[in-house]
């Protein structure tokens, strides 16, 4: 017994260290140390001697004597953190298991100027006819479903420099090549937050996808299904959303806005 008392003693110490961080982070103004005490429901020297060894450690500012906030230790460290969150990493879980639901092929492609970059996929030689864009392929935003996504989030004068630059080439029948259906289609997609690419880069190909996000709400990166045209399914258009809202959340995104929300009750 006399072995397990240091252990369980520094556990406790962390314990009351979180619940303290915990309830100083529900406060923007800094807290006396008998509020805090009541609210953690720990004893005030006890209280006291923990935010002390906080305050430090930097993670703990003291404005005035008995008064309390949270330290530019926290903000240096969360900072570290968001720096090392990858987007790829992120995902690649998510992809696989939104691959076994569907049977098709997800990508995870990021916007590079006028173009998509494949990063990531997820697919199975075993599972019959796939479609796979290779990791490092690239493709007009136009012309593709997660190109739509980034067209949409920019703005009006940016999409038509955009169509003067790209001349909005055609790659098959169902290329859009007009600045107005263009424009109209970008419309629809802010409304519904979903992109689609009817064979658009590839006769018999098509493609749904839905957007990841930062935590400043930026549109980082795209997640899309391709699929052959004929197996494409309206209600894949559910669980992709909510799989790129996972993956976003993971990412600091603060959550679906008017804007952004789909079935986000959903999400666990």
């Amino acid at each position: 017994m006399t072995h397990d008392t240091p252990a369980k003693t520094s556990i406790q110490v962390i314990e009351r260290m979180m619940q303290l961080l915990d309830a100083l982070a529900q406060h923007p103004d800094p807290v006396a140390l008998k509020d805090l005490a009541a609210q953690t429901r720990l004893h005030p020297s006890t209280a006291h001697r923990i935010l002390n060894d906080m305050v430090t450690c930097r993670l703990l500012d003291r404005t005035d004597p008995g008064l309390y906030r949270l330290g530019m230790r926290l903000l240096e460290l969360g900072n570290l953190v968001k720096a090392r969150l990858n987007v790829r990493d992120a995902a690649l879980e998510h992809m696989r298991k939104l691959h076994r639901q569907i049977g098709h092929t997800v990508n995870l492609a990021v916007r590079q100027g006028d173009e998509i970059v494949y990063i990531e996929r997820a697919y199975s030689e075993r599972s019959g006819m796939q479609v796979v864009r290779s990791i490092g392929g690239r493709a007009p935003l136009h012309l593709t479903s997660t190109g739509k996504l980034f067209l949409a989030s920019d703005t009006h004068e940016n999409v038509k420099a955009y169509a003067r630059r790209t001349r909005l080439r055609k790659s098959t029948n169902n290329s859009i090549s007009g600045l107005k259906p263009l424009l109209e289609e970008l419309t629809e997609i802010r409304k519904e937050g979903i992109a689609k690419d009817n064979e658009e880069l590839e006769p018999g190909v098509r493609c749904i996808a839905a957007g990841i996000f930062d935590d400043s709400s930026r549109l980082i990166a795209g997640l899309s299904i391709s699929a052959p045209a004929e197996r494409v399914q309206e209600k894949w258009q559910q669980v992709l959303t909510q799989t790129a809202q996972h993956i976003s959340l993971f990412l600091g995104w603060p959550g679906p806005t008017k804007a952004t929300s789909t079935n986000s009750e959903d999400l666990r």
